[in-house]
């Protein structure tokens, strides 16, 4: 017996064998899943594995979790009491472990964990980096076959640990994110192996509600506000979902945690779509010029999760959050400022959030004594670099035109199937 269930956010159906889909009567409306055990709870288990809401039965790897802490630092230059961070990277000095340096390796995992459990033979997984990074390693490592579909932007920003530099990543000469996208999609038909889902996996935003389930935790109770920079925003969507839970629990609050939101300008679709109060994107806003004027490529798709029932707008909706928007100088002021108070590097995304809660508490949209967890989404790439050899990603490049035949000769012999 599963101990949960698969239920769709709009008409409330449980539906069988939905493995990266929508509802099959609800247009575009997410499915979230239903633990039976409403109460959270804990285990002896090591890492990740040890919380009760999470969508696998029997974890075959090892993945470390986040690590959350009371910031004395950047609380006192902000005047904050209660600010908890969770740091998801490398910096072992405080415990905190993960080798790809981003919070999207509890993605990888529990995404993995699940397709294997779903009979799932392998993934194709399209990034703008980090997401990249993560599967790669956890596919390396784990045996599990996976091909990685990056635009060759994001290159320069995109690293390799020695063992996942054998995973096949294709890199899109011509396009961006979104482009990379629609690539993957396609392998997936060519090679039969399924495209990992993007928002529409249940196990991708529970992977990245484990931040939530650490702040839990460590601090008892749902914080006053969520701070997190976001691209698609799968991952603050994630932890609404996980808010959601603690609230049915009882335990630990009685209200959400409002979402504090930051995108990089001028590339930031929902942000001006949030300011408009409108749930549908603006055109003028996904034109991909703009992407080439932000720090942040990993923040850059323009298929974010806004407007799907249970997406960004209904996150902010339901939590009374806000979006915000950053200008790159900000971005660095934010990573520099990171680095003096707390003491290690962080990567430009959580520049973002940092700037976010800036701008929150210098606007009283955040209050002194309230609690606040700062989602730092990733970090320690220069610490694990004293420990680690890191590998430029040497891809396959392909036009976002490819033919269909072209990738089925391209990756089938890769992956060892018959197409």
């Amino acid at each position: 017996m599963s101990h949960f269930s698969i239920q769709c956010r709009n008409c409330n159906k449980i539906l069988e064998n939905a493995y990266c889909a929508f509802c099959e009567h609800c247009k575009d409306a997410l499915l979230v899943t239903q633990y039976h055990d409403t109460r959270f709870s804990e285990s002896a288990a090591s890492g990740v594995w040890r919380f009760n809401w999470l969508p696998v039965h029997e974890p075959s790897i090892s993945q470390p979790g986040p690590v959350v802490y009371r910031s004395q630092g950047l609380a006192n230059e902000l005047g904050l009491t209660n600010l908890f961070i969770a740091f998801n990277g490398y910096w072992p000095e405080k415990g905190a472990l993960l080798e790809t340096c981003t919070f999207k390796e509890f993605e990888a995992a529990i995404v993995l964990q699940n397709a294997r459990e779903n009979n799932i033979e392998g993934l194709i997984v399209a990034s703008a980096g980090n997401t990249a990074r993560a599967f790669a390693h956890l596919s390396a490592t784990t045996g599990f076959p996976a091909v990685i579909v990056v635009p060759r932007m994001c290159l320069g920003e995109m690293w390799y640990l020695e063992s996942s530099s054998v995973v096949p990543t294709l890199a899109i000469n011509d396009g961006d994110y979104s482009d990379a996208i629609d690539v993957a999609k396609r392998i997936a038909i060519a090679t039969g192996f399924p495209f990992e889902g993007g928002v529409k996996n249940i196990a991708k935003r529970d992977g990245l509600g484990i931040v939530m389930l650490e702040a839990m935790s460590k601090i008892g109770k749902l914080p006053d506000h969520y701070v997190q920079a976001v691209g698609s925003g799968t991952g603050a969507v994630g932890a609404w979902e996980m808010a959601e839970r603690f609230v049915k629990d009882g335990r630990f609050g009685s209200r959400l945690p409002k979402l504090h939101l930051g995108q990089n300008l001028p590339f930031a679709p929902m942000l001006h779509a949030w300011e408009k109060n409108s749930r549908t994107l603006f055109p003028r806003d996904l034109d991909p010029a703009l992407i080439s004027q932000i720090t942040t490529r990993v923040l850059s798709t323009r298929y974010p999760a806004y407007s799907v029932t249970g997406g960004v707008y209904d996150a902010l909706t339901a939590t009374g959050g806000r979006m915000y928007g950053v200008e790159n100088d900000a971005v660095y002021a934010g990573m520099e400022a990171f680095l003096q108070a707390e003491g290690i590097d962080i990567v430009p995304a959580s520049g973002v959030a940092v700037a976010v809660l800036k701008d929150a508490v210098r606007s009283g949209g955040i209050r002194k004594n309230e609690t606040v967890l700062l989602n730092i989404t990733g970090g320690g790439e220069k610490r694990l670099r004293k420990d680690k050899k890191t590998h430029t990603v040497i891809p396959k490049f392909v036009s976002k035109a490819i033919p269909d035949k072209e990738l089925e000769e391209l990756l089938c012999p890769i992956l060892k199937k018959t197409c």
